[in-house]
């Protein structure tokens, strides 16, 4: 299975990664995660973006607040899939990175999640991955289920709950 790749462009967007790495291994996909800064190790997020695809990577995902320029710096080096996660900082709630990360030039395209959509990013990274692996689409039609079972569930505990 091809690895999916994680950047974030400080430590303090950790908390946040934290998601989709615990979703990944939720899926047991292979991951690295480094800290490149789009604009303090400009050279480094080059790198890493210019040679993932040799290093075996299938999809990358980038997460980053207020500029949040790094998913398109990433994408910008690369013609695998970039996943923009942008993130909430004390800067306008993060709409400031959203608007960073969603508004890309035609011809390099970021697949942007939510502001800390870190799960959602995972999920789409692990969804790509899975066009080329049936083992990988059963765990996510499975979790699907799974997690329709526990709407149904809540459905069932509040229509009790207002009965006549």
């Amino acid at each position: 299975m091809k690895k999916v790749g994680i950047v974030m462009g400080s430590d303090s967007d950790l908390p946040i990664v934290r998601k989709a790495v615990d979703t990944l291994k939720l899926f047991d996909i292979p991951f690295e995660i480094h800290v490149y800064s789009a604009h303090r190790t400009p050279e480094e997020a080059k790198d890493f973006a210019v040679n993932a695809r040799k290093r075996d990577f299938g999809v990358l995902i980038a997460a980053a607040g207020m500029a949040a320029h790094l998913a398109g710096a990433i994408a910008a080096n690369t013609t695998l899939p970039v996943i923009g996660i942008p993130c909430k900082s004390t800067n306008l709630d993060g709409l400031d990175a959203l608007l960073s990360t969603v508004m890309m030039p035609s011809g390099i395209p970021v697949a942007t999640v939510a502001i800390d959509g870190a799960t959602n990013a995972a999920l789409l990274a692990a969804q790509i991955l899975a066009v080329n692996d049936v083992e990988l689409a059963e765990k996510l039609d499975a979790k699907r289920k799974a997690d329709a079972v526990k709407v149904l569930e809540k459905d069932e505990k509040v229509v009790r709950e207002f009965q006549n």
